[in-house]
């Protein structure tokens, strides 16, 4: 029973530390997730939340698409070239409040190449007459 569990134990270590040396490629890391916008007038036109990130990874990051957040209020702007190691860049999403009014919270979705999860960027506000 102790030869199984030891055994046990080294395959999973074993996986473990190949998989993290395995990994490499693009890698992307945001400052920020989260943008609280506060309160924004209906009439007041388009507000913005930017979110900067880093390629963190070996690769050149490639940023494949960030959804609207399921509705034409807001419209996504992202680096279409790709993004070398160490460098930076910025996701600005443009929120247009007009004909709406009280809380909202919109989240957008960013697809690249460092992976097949996407990651989630979220903005929150009140809007007021």
């Amino acid at each position: 029973m102790k030869r199984l569990i030891f055994a046990l134990i080294t395959f999973v270590a074993a996986v473990c530390c190949g998989t993290i040396h395995a990994e490499g490629g693009p890698q992307i890391k945001f400052e920020q997730t989260k943008v609280e916008m506060g309160t924004v007038k209906a009439s007041g036109g388009q507000v913005t939340a930017t979110y900067h990130f880093t390629n963190t990874g070996d690769k050149p990051l490639v940023i494949k698409k960030v959804t609207n957040g399921g509705c034409g209020c807001t419209t996504p702007s992202y680096p279409k070239a790709p993004i070398q190691p160490g460098a930076r860049g910025t996701v600005t999403i443009k929120f247009n409040p007009e004909g709406r009014r009280g809380e909202f919270n919109r989240t957008v979705k960013v697809s690249t190449n460092a992976s097949s999860k996407r990651q989630s960027l979220k903005f929150s506000g009140v809007i007021v007459p």
